[in-house]
């Protein structure tokens, strides 16, 4: 049965946590999927995968890179899991059909709680998924951002 976690981010950005997160589940060697909500945005991540630690190497690449086959983490605004990914991330608004949630072990949900259309969306996934009778867990972030398990 697919894992599936949502991530509220309080006290950091995207930017900050999904490099963190990337690299403990790379860790597990298992190819990942970031579904990203727009084309723009992702080719903003790729960038900033690239640059944001000096001492830090993520594998990875996007549509404009190619070679997805090859890729062990995946960026993309579409369906497609190119590189047969088993973790799936979906940041920035990205959605997923709970029909294709059974292609993946898990599945990280990211959101922002300064986008208060992408806590609704997330509110209304969860329930669907508990709905669905889906097991899913509920990340929050404390004071320092460090995550604490919450439900």
């Amino acid at each position: 049965m697919t894992q599936i976690d949502f991530y509220h981010l309080q006290q950091k950005t995207l930017e900050d946590v999904l490099p963190i997160l990337l690299e403990k589940a790379y860790k597990l060697k298992q190819n990942i999927l970031i579904k990203v909500g727009t084309e723009e945005r992702v080719e903003f991540l790729n960038a900033h995968l690239w640059s944001f630690e000096e001492s830090s190497f993520l594998p990875h690449g996007s549509k404009k890179d190619g070679f997805a086959n090859q890729q062990p983490i995946w960026l993309t605004s579409g369906d497609d899991n190119p590189n047969q990914a088993k973790y799936l991330f979906l940041v920035d608004g990205a959605k997923i059909s709970l029909e294709n949630l059974s292609a993946f072990e898990r599945v990280f949900n990211i959101f922002d709680d300064n986008n208060q259309q992408a806590v609704q969306e997330a509110r209304q996934f969860w329930k669907d998924l508990k709905s669905a009778s889906l097991s899913v867990n509920y990340w929050k972030q404390d004071e320092n951002g460090k995550w604490i398990k919450a439900g």
